[in-house]
């Protein structure tokens, strides 16, 4: 095992998260991240209302004894059902764990930390994680450019803002982005990460619920299968390379406006491609490790060998080095 300060925080057996996914961050995938030792995370803003939200809590807590977590993206929407409703529900559930994203989630801080919880924030910038060690967070998500979703604006990779960020903080910094395996693991926690956070490598396990058709061309795909959209509109989001994804890279380059992008861009597509495997019906997330993606096993399968080869990287790496 790895003991590191993100273990002893969350009170979790292995250094490793699963990040939150619109769609497919429900019960069934955290329940099975946090039973093989790692951090499962359900994503609120799949659900669209309060009672399909604390229905699926309840369906989580029932599925694991072990701590898991909350994303709650703090970016602004139309939609009526806010984050602070979110916020309130986990806190009458209990929830031990909150993972922001989006904003800042200096606003919500006092309450969050009234209720006892552990808030990591997700940042796609090392210079963001000073603010979250300001603000109070227990510990700092931080994402290079090779990301699936938002990687921020810079171009980054994450070598280089994991380096950084470990610098200038002294809360927990957990290293996300172009990372699937135990070497991954083994290269973050020798940049001065405790920890690692995965959204790609986990779509590609059996107990995800996006349709095998995603899957299957996860297999098939290198690292080159993604593409960054939507840096017009100043919200970058990195994709797999699909028909959706070059016609609205084709829109942007015709200087589309927001309101010609949206039908588009929108996550109400998604269901089509996660439900239905129609892979080119809309935008999906995906990071360029999927260029790593070679099977689909459980969970734990996943888990347990991301640690066994973190151990025989370090075995291999401590018996080139000679005084």
């Amino acid at each position: 095992m790895f003991n590191t300060r993100l273990t002893e925080l969350l009170n979790i057996k292995h250094p490793i998260i699963c990040g939150g996914m619109f769609r497919l961050g429900r019960a069934q995938l955290a329940a099975a991240v946090s039973n093989a030792g790692g951090l499962g995370i359900i994503t609120a803003a799949t659900f669209p209302d309060e009672e399909s939200f604390r229905n699926e809590l309840h369906l989580l807590k029932k599925s694991t004894d072990n701590p898991f977590g909350v994303n709650i993206n703090l970016f602004p929407t139309a939609r009526k059902f806010q984050a602070q409703d979110y916020i309130e529900i986990c806190i009458e559930e209990g929830v031990q764990v909150i993972e922001t994203s989006g904003r800042s989630p200096e606003e919500y801080m006092n309450q969050l930390k009234d209720a006892n919880m552990k808030v990591i924030h997700k940042v796609p910038g090392a210079q963001y994680a000073l603010t979250c060690e300001r603000i109070g967070c227990d510990a700092v998500s931080v994402v290079g450019n090779e990301t699936g979703g938002h990687p921020g604006m810079s171009e980054v990779g994450t070598m280089v803002m994991i380096r950084k960020a470990v610098e200038n903080v002294s809360i927990p910094v957990i290293a996300g982005g172009g990372i699937v395996d135990g070497q991954g693991l083994m290269a973050a926690l020798s940049m001065g990460a405790e920890g690692i956070i995965m959204g790609t490598r986990f779509v590609a396990t059996q107990e995800c619920p996006a349709h095998n058709a995603v899957k299957t061309w996860m297999k098939s795909a290198s690292e080159d299968d993604t593409v960054i959209v939507q840096k017009t509109i100043k919200s970058p989001t990195r994709v797999a390379k699909n028909g959706m994804a070059m016609r609205v890279l084709d829109l942007e380059q015709s200087g589309a406006s927001l309101d010609e992008l949206m039908p588009l861009i929108t996550g109400t597509r998604n269901p089509s491609v996660y439900s239905e495997g129609n892979l080119d019906d809309a935008i999906w997330s995906c990071g360029q490790a999927v260029g790593l993606v070679e099977d689909v096993p459980t969970c734990k399968e996943l888990i347990d060998r991301i640690i066994d080869d973190a151990y025989i990287s370090m075995t291999r790496v401590n018996a080139l080095y000679s005084k």
